[in-house]
């Protein structure tokens, strides 16, 4: 795609730069990746994507700067200086979904392992040093980009400076298969959903009930325990029969959560709106797909360690494997959702 950078209507003299659009754009997308940063990720650092994370937010300041260090320069060279940005930020973006997913899964599937058990300090060092080398990698490989200013004539006398920017297609496919692929699981169920989701609201009530008494970690005897454990199970008796399969409440947890904005993306490419590839690939795509991988992976481990905790997401997977398995049996055992640190340390004492 061509990116305009600046027009002249040879008619009427009128002569319009666009960095100042360019500029507000970018603004916009590093406030959009700094409030999913804020609100996502409260262990920073302790994996891998949340060093993603934090470099992609890096990255779009680098980018503010360099949109408004243009603005300083003279006319005869910032519209050049532009062009460069404008094409080696969307080279660099365009190249990092892949690598940048690839390493999330693997940092997942070492989870278990003795490089998962590492300290925190040697897990930051090592997602630091990941996180920069992939960095490094994509922008050297970079190097032939072509970022000189193409002029082009329209009728009515109109003329136009504009570079050459990329748009992401791995993203672009990636989000059209997705949402496809969920509409598809989603049809031979299609009856039963509405049931299923009152059903996932219900244990998630049932879940922040619990936590929320506090007596259940905080007092010395265990009479409340027990009274509290009777009226649970008074209230979460009833199971919905047919359960759906874990497959397929893995699938519901995530579109629950992500259709909007998969809905959103997959009209923006069906009506052929031009995004550059700075703009697609942002903390929106970075977690929608995160939470495609840790549900997947949820599901692999869930199959022989029932509600297998993985790092926080946005979509609260245990609930929907409960969901699968029905509600006969206490649903949210201690072992599975640790309680905050001040109540655990309360308990012990005791």
């Amino acid at each position: 795609m061509m990116g305009i950078v600046a027009q002249k209507d040879v008619a009427s003299g009128c002569h319009t730069d666009n960095v100042n659009k360019y500029l507000v754009l970018v603004v916009l997308k590093m406030g959009l990746d700094a409030a999913v940063l804020y609100m996502c990720y409260r262990k920073r650092y302790t994996s891998f994507l949340s060093m993603c994370s934090l470099s992609m937010v890096l990255a779009d300041f680098v980018m503010v700067l360099s949109f408004s260090s243009v603005l300083f320069l003279g006319r005869d060279r910032y519209l050049m200086s532009l062009c460069f940005v404008l094409a080696h930020a969307s080279a660099t973006y365009e190249a990092l979904p892949l690598p940048m997913m690839c390493l999330v899964l693997l940092d997942y599937c070492l989870e278990g392992t003795c490089l998962g058990k590492q300290s925190t300090y040697s897990k930051i060092l090592r997602h630091t040093a990941l996180a920069l080398l992939v960095w490094i990698l994509v922008i050297f490989s970079n190097g032939s980009v072509k970022s000189d200013l193409i002029q082009m004539d329209f009728p009515g006398g109109i003329s136009a400076l504009v570079c050459d920017v990329q748009e992401s297609t791995q993203i672009s496919y990636f989000t059209l298969g997705l949402f496809f692929a969920v509409i598809c699981a989603m049809l031979p169920f299609w009856s039963m959903i509405p049931q299923w989701v009152r059903e996932a609201d219900r244990l998630s009530v049932a879940r922040e009930k619990r936590e929320n008494q506090s007596d259940l970690w905080s007092t010395p005897t265990n009479c409340n325990c027990v009274e509290t454990k009777g009226i649970e199970e008074k209230s979460l008796e009833e199971t919905i029969y047919p359960c759906p399969p874990l497959w397929f409440s893995i699938i519901l947890g995530f579109s629950l959560f992500w259709m909007p904005y998969l809905t959103v993306s997959v009209v923006g490419i069906l009506l052929d709106f031009g995004v550059p590839a700075y703009i697609t690939v942002n903390l929106l795509w970075l977690e929608c797909t995160n939470s495609l991988l840790m549900g997947a992976v949820f599901w692999a481990n869930s199959n022989t360690e029932g509600p297998y905790r993985l790092p926080e997401n946005v979509c609260d997977w245990p609930i929907y494997w409960h969901l699968s398995k029905g509600t006969q049996q206490q649903p949210f055992p201690p072992t599975v959702f640790n309680p905050p640190y001040e109540k655990r340390h309360t308990l012990l004492c005791v």
